[in-house]
């Protein structure tokens, strides 16, 4: 089990906590973003040793969270999934221990109420559906699946485009429908007292983020507006995986102009350990500061 990477916060009355499918990748800037060089990411030390090595590689992390909110039980992405053909080789037919995981950390499968993705991209739904005695389940049986059908739609679009993977349209987001699990929402849906959607479009067109607000104490967990903390200091930084180059920077820049200074901890997706910290103000960009 990988639960010693388990970890929790405390926002109001409301718990969240982190489950890691791959903790600490570390890869070629350019990988992601395609104008980027190693030496770009060394002009930053504050990003070592945490989200950069001395070498000038990133450092990525692909997990999920949990959310205890009353007697809520919410699922804010699901990650990669196991037993899944993909053409990533770092996806590919996983036997992960991501729901022994959950389970230790509180969150049984059969408890969770709401499953919330923040974007319809595989390594965001993968735990969707689990399988089973030869076909793909719904990993979270007493869930409603929560999704714009902006997000649905533009996935399904992408049947035939070359160099599209959409593999999980049959192993990850079918199986919800046939199952009658899913609810199409808003892009600003509130989903409880405590918990609401945050429009975030660019890096697909229904992206969003998530708001946690509870006892006069705020979060937010990103999605994909940002994969990594270096586009804090470089926020137009173009990314290989967004879909509008132009609206995600856009996007990006009033994500980080809203929570700048402010008491608002930040969740980063795909930030490695510690994964939360503050956005602060560094001159004419920003830096992510674990406080």
């Amino acid at each position: 089990m990988a639960c010693e990477h388990i970890r929790r916060w405390t926002v109001g009355n409301v718990e969240i906590v982190r489950i890691v499918e791959i903790f600490r990748e570390q890869i070629d800037p350019s990988f992601m973003f395609p104008d980027c060089t190693r030496e770009m990411v060394l002009e930053h030390p504050w990003l070592r040793p945490i989200h950069a090595g001395d070498d000038g590689r990133i450092v990525l992390a692909f997990q999920a969270f949990a959310i205890r909110a009353g007697d809520r039980r919410i699922m804010v992405d699901t990650c990669i999934g196991n037993d899944k053909y993909r053409l990533a080789p770092i996806f590919h037919m996983r036997h992960g221990d991501f729901l022994d995981d959950l389970t230790h950390a509180g969150f049984a499968p059969e408890a969770i109420d709401t499953v919330l993705c923040t974007h319809l991209h595989l390594d965001h739904v993968g735990w969707n559906t689990r399988f089973v005695e030869g076909r793909w389940v719904p990993t979270f049986p007493n869930a409603r699946y929560l999704m714009s059908k902006v997000e649905l739609d533009f996935i399904r679009n992408l049947v035939g485009i070359a160099h599209a993977e959409v593999d999980h349209l049959s192993d990850s987001l079918q199986p919800v429908f046939d199952a009658g699990l899913v609810d199409f929402i808003p892009v600003d849906h509130q989903v409880c007292p405590e918990v609401s959607l945050e429009p975030t479009p660019g890096h697909t067109p229904g992206h969003v983020s998530i708001r946690i607000n509870s006892e006069g104490r705020r979060a937010v967990i990103t999605g994909d507006v940002m994969h990594h903390p270096l586009q804090c200091a470089k926020p137009g930084l173009r990314n290989r995986f967004c879909n509008d180059h132009d609206h995600s920077r856009e996007t990006r820049l009033s994500f980080l102009q809203r929570y700048q200074d402010e008491d608002v901890m930040v969740i980063g997706s795909h930030f490695t350990e510690p994964t939360a910290g503050w956005i602060r103000s560094d001159g004419d960009a920003w830096r992510f500061d674990h406080g």
